[in-house]
């Protein structure tokens, strides 16, 4: 019987630490226990420094609210209940342009003056009707003062209709010193976009002068599919986005949806309002815009800097201890503002790695070239 070879135990302990180096990952540090490293060939180990020098973050997954939102390209337009065409209210010949395209104006601010033989004959009607007032006022026949105070408003009115302030009227009937040219104000506040009014030009009843626009608010047309009409509500927050600002939304709410269908798009326009105080957007820019559909949900979510893709697969790398991480597969379902929702693969508390997962998968993969 031929005898079993007997090893010295030297030789054993010198073989075991010659085989355990050689299966070191490389950057590992001599303290990773090689039991654990063989393990999961999905896991990775680092040390401190090199988390911090990586910018590796973790978040864990969290139970969130989440409500759907349809996603509806569109394109920026001034606020019709806002834009105005300021037009001449008497005919005449404009002695002076106050306001050009771009300036901004205060509500009343004087636009244009101009000199109207229509606007005086109608202040001279307005002194006789107030003399003819005042002789009748307190004269014992009421007849006579009832008549002559409806002629006085009637001419009253008649000068507030071409521009005249309720102010100037009083100001009038009290000093009898008629105005020599009619004022053309701005209706509201807001900005020039449109100036036609020259300098010695001669106008009639109704020609347009000013376009006028309040900028603070904006409107948006969008088009949103027709399969995703029956979630929509009027009122929807809705969030909207610019190629100027990359990164940055803008929130609005959605005030209505249309109520004809674009045969060939199949698609169905709406409108959406957002605020503008600081006159950033500008109408006619393009914006997609995601506006939130249905009642909100609780869903399992982590952010969606934590997922990539391989492949067609989503993988996460999950930490299992200190400096350690897992790299392992999870389904994923509906992104929002920067989270998406977990299907399968994680459960509520564990973390992920957030930020530095790039680096993660390079780790991993080194190692797995070096074995």
């Amino acid at each position: 019987m031929k005898k079993r070879m007997q090893w010295p135990m030297t030789a054993i302990v010198v073989l075991a630490v010659i085989g355990g180096a050689g299966c070191r990952r490389a950057g590992e540090k001599a303290d990773v226990p090689e039991a654990e490293a063989s393990r999961d060939p999905g896991a990775i180990v680092l040390p401190p420094a090199a988390l911090a020098a990586g910018g590796i973050e973790t978040a864990a997954a969290t139970m969130r609210e989440f409500r759907r939102r349809i996603s509806a390209p569109g394109e920026l337009t001034f606020n019709a209940r806002r834009l105005a065409r300021v037009s001449s209210r008497a005919a005449g010949r404009i002695e002076r342009v106050l306001a050009v395209a771009g300036d901004r104006v205060r509500a009343g601010q004087v636009l244009a003056e101009l000199y109207s033989p229509d606007f005086l004959a109608l202040q001279a009607e307005y002194l006789q009707a107030a003399e003819r007032a005042k002789r009748r006022r307190g004269g014992g026949d009421d007849g006579d003062e009832r008549a002559a105070r409806a002629l006085l408003e009637g001419a009253r009115s008649r000068l507030l209709l071409v521009g005249v302030t309720a102010d100037e009227a009083d100001a009038l009937a009290a000093g009898g010193t008629p105005l020599p040219l009619l004022r053309v104000r701005a209706p509201f506040a807001g900005t020039v976009i449109e100036a036609a009014a020259l300098p010695g030009g001669v106008v009639d009843l109704g020609s347009e002068l000013f376009r006028i626009a309040d900028l603070a608010v904006l409107w948006a047309d969008v088009q949103v599919q027709e399969r995703d009409l029956a979630a929509l509500r009027t009122g929807a927050a809705v969030e909207l986005r610019v190629q100027a600002y990359p990164g940055e939304a803008f929130p609005g709410r959605l005030l209505l949806v249309g109520d004809v269908l674009d045969a060939g798009t199949r698609a169905l326009p709406a409108r959406v309002e957002v605020a503008n105080p600081a006159g950033r957007l500008k109408a006619g820019m393009y914006v997609e815009t995601l506006i939130e559909a249905g009642s909100g949900r609780t869903v399992l979510a982590v952010p969606e800097t934590a997922v990539q893709d391989d492949e067609g697969r989503r993988i996460v790398f999950v930490g299992t201890g200190a400096g350690r991480f897992a790299r392992r597969e999870v389904r994923t379902g509906e992104r929002w503002a920067g989270q998406v929702e977990i299907l399968a693969g994680l459960s509520a508390g564990d973390s992920v790695a957030a930020a530095g997962s790039f680096l993660l998968e390079s780790e991993l993969r080194k190692g797995s070239l070096g074995e």
